[in-house]
Formats: C-alpha cells, sequence, structure tokens
C-alpha cells in the first residue's frame, strides 16, 4: 500500500466532505444522525480565513484528513474556548495574546484501523506549515492517563494544556484543550515525506 498526502482546494474539500465526515463520525463515535449537519457545518468552513486540508490516501481510500483555519472571535469553538478560560480564572496576559493569534486545527483524523503509522504526524505538521499564526490550538476528547494515539501525537510535538476536562456546549464528554508555539520545532522546512510505502 502506497499513502499520498494531498492538500485539497475548498471546492474539492466540499465535495469529499461526506466522505470525509463519515470517517468522522467513526473516529470520534458520534451518532450518525448528525451526518448530514457536519456535512453542511464542514463546508461552510472552507470560506473561513486561512482555510487549509489535507487528506491521506491509499488511491481512493481516504486514510485520514486535517483541516483547519485562523482562529476568530465570531466562530464557536473560539466563544466556547474563551468561556471555558474565563471560568478557569483567566484570561491572564498569556492567554489574551494566544486567543488573538492563533490556527484553529478544526479536525484531525484518522481511520481508526490506519492508526499508529505516522498519517496523523505527517498530515499534521503540513497542516501547520508556513500558517500565518503564532500557535496553533486543538480540542481532544479526555482519555484516562493520555494513554491514546492522539495525546501520544500532540504531547510528541509540543503541545501544552490550556483547559483540562472542559465540556463543550453540546457534548457530554470533557475535552482537553492544547496549544503548541509555532513555527513548530524543526519545521522551518516544508516536510519532506509526502508518500511513503505503506
Amino acid at each position: 500500500m502506497t499513502m499520498e498526502i494531498r492538500r485539497l482546494s475548498g471546492p474539492e474539500f466540499a465535495v469529499l466532505a461526506p466522505q470525509l465526515v463519515d470517517l468522522y463520525l467513526e473516529a470520534m463515535s458520534y451518532d450518525p444522525s448528525i451526518r448530514s449537519g457536519r456535512i453542511a457545518v464542514w463546508r461552510q468552513e472552507i470560506m473561513q480565513p486561512g482555510f487549509t486540508a489535507l487528506v491521506a490516501l491509499d488511491q481512493d481510500t481516504v486514510l485520514g484528513l486535517a483541516y483547519g483555519y485562523l482562529g476568530a472571535a465570531d466562530m464557536w469553538w473560539d466563544r466556547q474556548v474563551r468561556r471555558g478560560i474565563r471560568e478557569a480564572g483567566g484570561p491572564d496576559t498569556r492567554q489574551l495574546l494566544l486567543m488573538r493569534d492563533y490556527f484553529e486545527v478544526a479536525e484531525i483524523h484518522v481511520d481508526p484501523a490506519q492508526q499508529g503509522r505516522g498519517i496523523g504526524r505527517l498530515l499534521l505538521s503540513q497542516l501547520l506549515w508556513l500558517v500565518p499564526a503564532g500557535h496553533a490550538m486543538l480540542s481532544t476528547p479526555e482519555v484516562e492517563g493520555e494513554a491514546n494515539n492522539a495525546f501520544a501525537l500532540y504531547r510528541s510535538m509540543g503541545f501544552r494544556d490550556e483547559l483540562r476536562d472542559f465540556h463543550f456546549d453540546g457534548d457530554a464528554r470533557p475535552f482537553a484543550v492544547l496549544s503548541v508555539p509555532l513555527p513548530l520545532p524543526g519545521m522551518v522546512e516544508k516536510p519532506a515525506v509526502v508518500t511513503h510505502p505503506g
């Protein structure tokens, strides 16, 4: 099997949205009833400043996806995180600066059967290459002892805690909100590996 990391244009992302949302639903164990709503939201997000999307492909099979855009105070995720920071006693000066200059990693998911092969690292490193922001931020479901592939990836790439055990409106599960300064260490140049044998 040969894998390719491909950057998508906004229109390409919109066309692929149903297939990408299916992967997201599987990876996050969400109820399929939210599928049509997620497809609509994802298609709208291609209009966000700095929108960037990548997929990992084995020919026509999507193995993973990552997308994001520049953080903005009018976005739902930004408002939620600001609420969490206030509830935790902030913001302090660092957090104020962070929330004014970040790239939101909106989604990054790898097919559960393909995890542990470095796909997530390739997707995330290329997604954040030359991003015009001082930091990247993301949220991930809490896991006991951070014992999953997602936390291992984020920690290895330098992500640190901003919020823990945080509840987004409409989701009963606790989440961690993490950030990392940009550029990533060792990421002055574009990631060299874009294809590799499986």
